[in-house]
């Protein structure tokens, strides 16, 4: 079964409302993480993300931008300082951004390819 992505604009959410986003651009490497900051930030066994470009990321609602935790020594998590959900990953430097499935809904479209 082949899926069709679709690159038109994409919106998520944390769990409050307070942080919006909408994505825009090809969706790019959705995968399943095990590591053990997913694990303990999900409070599960893993997280699931997609990336997208970081130019087509535009954050609305009145929260703004998400409060943001280094787990990494050169990649940090976006979160909401209101009810907690976990929204992002961001490498310093990188053009593209991994938004976690659940903040934009768990759509249909996108299904996990590789567990890293």
């Amino acid at each position: 079964m082949t899926t069709t992505i679709r690159a038109t604009p994409r919106t998520g959410r944390c769990q409050c409302r307070d942080i919006q986003f909408t994505v825009t651009g090809e969706p790019d490497y959705v995968h399943t993480c095990s590591c053990e900051h997913c694990q303990v930030l999900s409070g599960g066994p893993m997280m699931s993300w997609v990336s997208f470009p970081l130019d087509g990321l535009k954050w609305t609602g009145a929260g703004s931008e998400p409060a943001w935790h280094y787990t990494w020594p050169d990649s940090r998590r976006g979160f909401c300082p209101r009810c907690g959900s976990q929204l992002c990953a961001l490498d310093d430097g990188a053009d593209s951004i991994a938004i976690t499935l659940s903040a934009l809904g768990n759509p249909a479209d996108l299904l996990p390819v590789n567990q890293s």
